[in-house]
């Protein structure tokens, strides 16, 4: 049973210092353009056919914001990858293509071949790594269990736990269930364990008792299961770290599945062009290849990532943090605004701030929006309440970028903010002279 004297859960001043070793590389350009590309494509499939209301809803999906959390997000992944693989087997095909009557319709079957060994290979990626991180976590904790008759229960009730959830699965799918229908119970389950360690964490009384001394689980072990996933806890720092990169996937992965629903109900009459098979093909590559790099670069994030750390690496946070902060006073019914011009693309805007000199449970509203060149505004970060929040944005666009403190709900208290806001240009390789480029 490995110590936790003197240890305390990770904060998220921690992580935000941890994970600034490991920053990920911006996706692709082609990203954004081909899901685009894609999203137009279907659009012009429903233009003179009315959609279904299985298609409606696959619509409003497509075009809503994807799921703030980053693992909810691998799971829609998953749901939206399988979707498109019960799509593209040949028995799922519309009957025109079955026949493969014509040279195009050949074409797109072998196309559609190809990009079904992609996605499967793609799909083993993700399922393999939850699969891995899930007992990676499962293990890395149980070494701060005891390494006794306790800590052989506590492993065989996670394992009749795995068992009836699987049982759950199963009898989803024999009942006739759809991919959608399994991969919501999947969501369910998970978001029912993380109920239960946050339970487990806020344990009061006898029960505290029992787990803390009788099962044996050390305090510091409870206090990090209760908050490492609270809403503004140790976790956001990872969404919004890595969020919006993962956004974007999930939006294309969507828009990809969008495509094929809608195609495979007018095929008759609105059969592919070449070109829309190039676009296809192209965003299935970038796709697939992109969330891949995603799936590796996050596992290994994961996996060196710590659980606990010492009293003085976070008080050592702390005072790095207290440098360079300012202060202003936010009248009630008014915002506050900083804004920046960012001039090149994959510029970090980061930001730190708290409340201070207020109630305990004050908090005010935050969010960034973007003006192009046009003037035309797009939010970046949707409007949320916080006491304190900190994190870091990439920028895909150069242009005007606003953070906006509002207090306008309040009637009659003002709120006494801190912060720092930072806009950190892109690191440029310098260039290697003459003399220095090897032979």
């Amino acid at each position: 049973m490995a110590s936790t004297e003197g240890l305390m859960p990770i904060t998220r001043a921690f992580l935000a210092s941890y994970y600034d070793n490991y920053p990920f590389s911006p996706l692709s350009e082609d990203v954004s353009r081909l899901s685009d590309q894609i999203h137009s494509m279907a659009n012009d499939l429903h233009k003179d056919s009315p959609l279904t209301e299985g298609e409606s809803s696959l619509v409003r999906e497509a075009e809503s914001p994807p799921p703030h959390k980053v693992d909810e997000n691998l799971w829609k992944n998953r749901e939206q990858i399988e979707e498109i693989l019960f799509l593209s087997e040949s028995s799922n095909w519309p009957p025109v293509l079955k026949s493969q009557s014509t040279a195009e319709d050949a074409e797109l079957a072998s196309l559609l071949g190809r990009l079904g060994e992609k996605f499967r290979n793609t799909l083993k990626v993700v399922e393999t790594f939850q699969s891995r991180n899930s007992e990676f976590v499962f293990n890395t904790v149980m070494t701060y269990m005891p390494q006794d008759f306790r800590g052989t229960l506590i492993r065989q009730q996670r394992e009749r736990s795995e068992r009836n959830k699987q049982a759950e699965v199963d009898a989803l799918i024999n009942s006739g269930g759809s991919i959608r229908d399994r991969y919501a119970l999947l969501w369910n389950q998970q978001m029912e364990r993380r109920r239960q360690l946050a339970q487990l964490g806020s344990a009061t009384g006898v029960y505290k008792t029992l787990v803390k001394y009788l099962v044996g689980v050390p305090q510091v072990l409870l206090d990090f299961v209760r908050k490492i996933n609270d809403d503004d806890g140790p976790m956001e720092e990872q969404r919004q770290r890595y969020g919006p990169p993962l956004y974007s996937l999930t939006k294309m992965v969507l828009n990809i599945r969008l495509f094929l629903s809608l195609l495979w109900r007018r095929f008759e009459a609105r059969k592919l062009s070449k070109d829309q098979m190039t676009v296809l093909e192209e965003a299935v590559d970038v796709y697939t290849s992109e969330f891949q790099r995603f799936i590796k670069f996050i596992g290994d994030v994961f996996a060196n990532s710590p659980f606990f750390i010492t009293a003085e690496e976070s008080g050592a946070l702390d005072a790095r943090k207290s440098d360079e902060y300012k202060e202003v006073s936010v009248p009630a019914g008014k915002t506050h605004e900083v804004s920046l011009t960012v001039d090149a693309i994959n510029s970090y805007i980061a930001w730190d701030f708290a409340l201070v000199q207020g109630r305990v449970d004050m908090d005010i509203g935050f969010s960034m929006e973007f003006t192009d060149l046009s003037g035309q505004k797009t939010q970046i970060l949707p409007y949320r309440r916080y006491d304190a929040d900190q994190g870091n944005f990439c920028t895909v666009l150069a242009g005007h970028y606003k953070l906006i403190w509002d207090n306008s709900y309040s009637t009659f208290f003002k709120k006494v903010l801190r912060y720092k806001v930072d806009c950190i240009p892109p690191v440029v390789e310098p260039a290697l002279s003459s003399d220095q480029v090897d032979e």
